[in-house]
């Protein structure tokens, strides 16, 4: 078993409507197990989210946006995580089988698991997640194929569980070589069926990822991540929206201290926004969207020593990130310099991030 959690202070500015905003919350409080049983035969993972105890306003993070939050994260569903399943090895392949609700087998990995504390823009072009699943994979040597039937729709709210009469309606595909232990490279596909309505009256996404990662426990460079992902809408056959992102991540380890870096470009839509300028009107009312953003951010992460034992520990962390968003067509109804009356957007967060018990 594990838990996680960041209490971070954090500053804005500025936000949306011109005014800078600053907040203190605890995010990414998880508590995660998971248990062998039926003599080791059947594998049970479960996650236990509470950001919708701590962050039911939205994190402030300026061009992330979903299920109905925008400049901020939306807080994940009090069920996170929850399979169960098996594997089974035959000379040099193993398979596996799971099902539950959880993380499809597409783009790359949960972000609260990388070392910034503020997400991507780019979280809902290069992950699925929260969905009820069916996912299969084999893997022979260092070649991995991975396959899942899920349901579409987005919760919409942190209580919310998928609907039954959406299940299985969407599929991904990921493969993934591993030359080695330190490297790998992988390749997503999915058809995701209208993810923002949850009746399936939505517009539909086709969904590309491409990723070379890298991670080590020693050495100065531990960490490295280079991705592109795009989601295209349809309704129907026809394409209505486009919508790309690169991104590039590294973590390095000198002595004591823990640097890391990001460079972000990615694309969102800019939809119309409710009394509170951080949120928008879901689902929409029709197929259309007020313009297309594109943000261009550069975030730089430092952190302290770490304090207490293998299986407790706290670390200090200071974070910055210059975010700069330009609307891509003009005229445009919504630029998203009239948002926030500037060109650039600075965010500050400081804070400790903290974990209890033993990594899976």
């Amino acid at each position: 078993m594990e838990a996680m959690g960041v209490a971070v202070f954090s500053h804005m500015t500025p936000g949306a409507l011109g005014r800078d905003i600053s907040e203190a919350y605890l995010t990414q409080p998880m508590v995660a197990a998971r248990t062998l049983f039926a003599g080791g035969r059947l594998e049970l993972r479960g996650i236990v989210n509470l950001e919708g105890a701590t962050l039911s306003r939205g994190e402030i993070t300026p061009g992330v946006y979903g299920e109905g939050y925008i400049d901020r994260r939306h807080p994940h569903t009090w069920l996170h995580e929850a399979v169960i399943g098996t594997r089974l090895s035959s000379g040099d392949v193993t398979w596996s089988l799971f099902a539950g609700k959880g993380f499809v087998p597409y783009g790359t990995e949960d972000p609260m698991w990388r070392p910034f504390v503020k997400y991507p823009v780019n979280h809902h072009h290069a992950q699925i997640l929260e969905r009820a699943l069916v996912a299969g994979s084999a893997r022979y040597r260092g070649i991995t194929v991975e396959g899942s039937l899920f349901n579409g729709d987005e919760p919409e709210s942190t209580t919310d569980m998928p609907n039954g009469d959406r299940l299985f309606d969407s599929h991904a595909l990921r493969l993934t070589v591993a030359p080695t232990t330190t490297i790998s490279l992988s390749a997503s596909l999915a058809n995701v069926q209208s993810p923002e309505f949850a009746s399936g009256d939505g517009l539909d996404q086709r969904k590309r990822s491409a990723a070379l990662r890298f991670s080590r426990e020693s050495g100065r460079l531990r960490y490295a991540l280079v991705e592109y992902a795009d989601t295209r809408e349809y309704s129907g056959t026809r394409e209505a929206f486009a919508f790309s992102s690169f991104l590039g991540e590294a973590q390095w380890a000198l002595g004591p201290i823990v640097v890391a870096g990001r460079a972000e470009r990615t694309e969102r839509p800019e939809e119309e926004r409710t009394e509170s300028p951080y949120r928008t009107v879901r689902p929409l009312l029709d197929f259309n969207i007020l313009g297309r953003t594109r943000w261009t951010n550069l975030t730089a992460q430092i952190a302290g020593p770490q304090w207490g034992t293998n299986r407790l520990w706290c670390r200090p962390f200071a974070e910055v990130g210059y975010h700069v968003p330009r609307a891509i067509a003009r005229p445009t109804p919504l630029d998203p310099v009239e948002v926030f009356g500037k060109r650039q957007i600075w965010m500050l967060s400081i804070g400790l991030r903290g974990r209890a018990g033993m990594a899976w």
